[in-house]
Parts: structure tokens; C-alpha cells; sequence
């Protein structure tokens, strides 16, 4: 609950930087140099040991989980079905894991709202979760913050191609999208009803995969209306005839092309990749500054993180409440627009952190 102890073993006495903050020294503890500090909950966080003014230690990535990614006290569990092997023909001798989750008020009977995990297979294992996820759905289904919804955890396929993940993921294109509505959906639905408007579906993703959920919404905005990004890959890692660029064209075709009616929570840290496929922390920010001049209903996160899922699980409870806010379950649509004091704000812009 956001209460922290770091410790390590060092000749001298240490101190400990958290983000950019002032050091904190370090008491001895037996053979230890100990820190105890509170951390603001939601976020992720670096951390670094200085001796003598240098890193001595440290990690990057620490999440500080608030109370609703937690298990709590009278909350009901919703129930994980699977693994289902779902087999391809779009990605011909292409196989894919698939688990839904149902949450525990669900009458069986009225059709309930949709979420796509994208690598969902991070999100399955037992409990507590690394990240969570099951732990925070429950909460906030209990406190009605989103609707009764049907979770689809979906991993990539697996085939003949090494990097099949990628070009389903990567690729800009309605192929992938396909995959999950011809061929995912309707195997969940031999045990669920879903809505099938797509007001009521939302699809999430990270790395990859989450520029193959914003790819979702942005070919089909009537079959996915709310994304959430994670550490977005919208970089050149698959490129073809028609995007020769891949998804680093995103924030320019978003700036050019007609505004969808989606909603979009994007989530990226200053410390993520930089390679020959592009720069990521540059690319969100583009990603951010084109949703806001195209007027889109838009949330953007930037922390210190690297490519990791520690921030956006820790922000879970936020994102996912921002996502669903003002959902009604007796409409198929809404127009979603901007937030007046969004459009008040200025363009994102970069401030020189890491260097001298």
C-alpha cells in the first residue's frame, strides 16, 4: 500500500534516489544499509543506490500497487476458463491460447461487455498475479466503477514463422482484427453472450500488441471503441507495400485521416526502447500530440519506466475506470470528445532529463 523498505549491503554508508528526487541516506541495519520510504500508489517507479555520488545499484520498473490490485475482503472472484486452443485459417497452421473471464455477478443470461487483453497469457497465471489483473477487475466490478464485462486474455499465435507474433500484432492491417472477431469471438461465445456494439467493447495491449489494439479501433471503430496502450510499439517492426513505415506512421495518418470515435489511454515511460525500428518514448508523445490536435478523448501517462508492464498495471484501476467512465448499458454508441480542459493544455512537449 505503497509503503516501501529497500536494502543492500555496501562498505559505507549509501543513499537512495527515487526518480530524479533528492537522496535519502540509508541507516545500518545488522550488515545492511537500509531505506524505508511511501511511495505515491499508481505508478511505477526507478530507483537508484548512490555511493560517493555514484550508482551503486538499483532497478527501474517498481510498482506501487494501490488497494484496489489487491484482494480484498468480501469481493467475488469472478471465474477463468482455459486455456482454449483456437486454431487459424486467416494465419494458416497458426494456433493460439485463449482464457475468458466472467465476473462472479453475472446472471449467465444478459449479454455482457467486452475486454481484449492482448499477451493475455501474462494474465492467467495463479494469484496474486505479477501484474494483477484479475485482482483489480474484481474490485472494480464490486464497486461498479466498470461494467459486468467479459475479460478475453488472447496470446499470440504460434506457427511456422518465428515471429509470428509481431506480424499479427505489428502489421497495419484488418487481418489481425479479423482473427479476433471470426475466430476468437465466437468460440468465447459458445459460453458467453457478449455485446456485440462497439460501445461496449474495449481491447488492451502492450508493446505489439498494443499498437495492435489502437489498430483494432482505428480500422473498425463499430467493433472496438476504447483502447488501452501500454509501452506502444507505433515504430517501423513490421513494414509492407502499403505502410512502408509500418505503425510509425500512426501519428501522422491519425493527424490526417478522419477522427474515429474511440477513446484512447496511452501509457509510456521516458526510459523505453530505441533501435532501428524507432524510439519509443518519441513515438508515444507523437501518438499523444496527434489524439490531442485531431480532438480525440485521449489520456496520455509518460513515467520513468523502461519496457516493462510495472506502470500500467499499477495505473490499472485509474485506466480502466477513465476507459468505461459513463458507460450505460441501455446505449449501442456515444460521441466521445475531447475533455474541455484537455484542449486547454498545450502540446506535449520533451524536456531534457538525462543528460547534463
Amino acid at each position: 500500500m505503497g509503503e516501501f523498505v529497500w536494502a543492500i549491503a555496501a562498505e559505507k554508508g549509501p543513499s537512495l534516489q527515487i526518480n530524479r528526487d533528492a537522496p535519502m541516506p540509508a541507516f545500518k541495519a545488522g550488515s545492511l544499509w537500509v531505506v524505508e520510504s511511501r511511495l505515491n500508489m499508481g505508478a511505477a517507479y526507478k530507483y537508484t543506490w548512490l555511493a560517493d555520488g555514484k550508482p551503486i545499484g538499483g532497478a527501474n520498473n517498481l510498482p506501487a500497487f494501490g488497494p484496489d490490485s489487491y484482494v480484498k475482503p468480501g469481493v467475488p472472484e469472478g471465474k477463468l476458463t482455459g486455456p482454449i486452443e483456437v486454431p487459424s485459417k486467416i494465419y494458416p497452421d497458426v494456433k493460439a491460447n485463449v482464457w475468458f473471464y466472467v465476473p462472479a455477478q453475472w446472471d449467465g443470461v444478459t449479454p455482457l461487455a467486452v475486454q481484449v487483453w492482448g499477451d493475455g497469457q501474462q494474465f492467467t497465471g495463479a494469484r496474486p498475479g505479477q501484474w494483477r489483473i484479475l485482482e483489480t477487475l474484481d474490485n472494480l466490478t464490486a464497486q461498479k466503477r466498470i461494467p459486468l464485462m467479459v475479460s478475453i486474455f488472447i496470446q499470440a499465435g504460434t506457427g511456422p514463422q518465428r515471429n509470428q507474433r509481431s506480424i499479427e500484432y505489428d502489421t497495419v492491417s484488418e487481418a489481425y482484427l479479423h482473427r479476433i472477431l471470426d475466430e476468437i469471438f465466437p468460440v468465447v461465445a459458445k459460453s458467453v453472450k457478449m455485446r456485440t456494439d462497439g460501445y461496449s467493447r474495449a481491447i488492451q495491449g502492450l508493446s505489439s500488441g498494443a499498437i495492435m489494439a489502437f489498430n483494432a479501433a482505428f480500422d473498425k471503430p463499430e467493433s472496438f471503441s476504447r483502447v488501452l496502450s501500454w509501452i506502444g510499439s507505433y515504430t517501423a517492426l513490421q513494414r509492407s507495400v502499403a505502410h512502408p513505415e509500418g505503425g510509425g506512421e500512426y501519428p501522422t495518418m491519425v493527424r490526417r485521416e478522419a477522427k474515429r470515435n474511440i477513446r484512447v489511454w496511452l501509457q509510456d515511460g521516458s526510459e523505453d526502447l530505441d533501435n532501428t525500428a524507432g524510439n519509443w518514448p518519441a513515438a508515444n508523445i507523437g501518438m499523444a500530440n496527434a489524439l490531442k490536435f485531431k480532438g480525440y478523448d485521449y489520456h496520455f501517462s509518460f513515467g520513468v519506466g523502461e519496457h516493462n508492464d510495472g506502470h500500467g498495471a499499477a495505473e490499472l484501476p485509474e485506466s480502466l475506470t477513465w476507459l468505461w467512465r459513463d458507460y450505460d448499458p441501455s446505449k449501442t454508441s456515444q460521441d466521445f470528445t475531447q475533455d474541455p480542459a484537455e484542449k486547454d493544455q498545450p502540446a506535449w512537449r520533451v524536456v531534457q532529463l538525462n543528460r547534463k
